[in-house]
């Protein structure tokens, strides 16, 4: 938020929010005006933004088995649409060494691929991997 013109967040749960307002590390969000938090699921959310609305976007969700739909295909193309030309996306995966992570990585990496996104690659020492549009 520092450099950034804006930035949005979305969080599912209000607890999480609320939990953060007790965190002395999460008080910016609540008082840096550059800063939109929105309540609910990123899933419907992506939905109400322009086209080409973010120059990046942190994608963080939570493990594929309790938000398979935040891995999705159609999620992707979402964020893709809402992505501006040569913008860049990380997503969160874990730990690309864990039981599930080189799957994950996999799956993430060719689903952002049939997206549209290019220059698709793993960034394991963020457990992650960055796209560009």
């Amino acid at each position: 938020a520092k450099t950034a013109v804006s930035v949005t967040t979305i969080e599912l749960d209000p607890t999480v929010v609320n939990i953060c307002q007790h965190n002395p590390w999460s008080q910016e969000l609540f008082t840096n005006p550059k800063i939109t938090r929105l309540i609910g699921d990123a899933y419907d959310q992506v939905d109400q933004f322009p086209a080409e609305h973010f120059s990046r976007i942190i994608h963080d969700p939570p493990v594929f088995s309790l938000a398979g739909d935040l891995y999705a295909a159609e999620f992707y193309q979402q964020l893709y649409r809402i992505l501006k030309t040569r913008g860049r996306l990380f997503h969160y995966i874990g730990d690309p060494k864990s039981k599930s992570g080189s799957g994950v990585t996999r799956g993430v990496t060719r689903r952002l691929q049939e997206a549209g996104f290019h220059r698709v690659k793993p960034y394991p020492q963020a457990f992650g991997v960055v796209a560009y549009k």
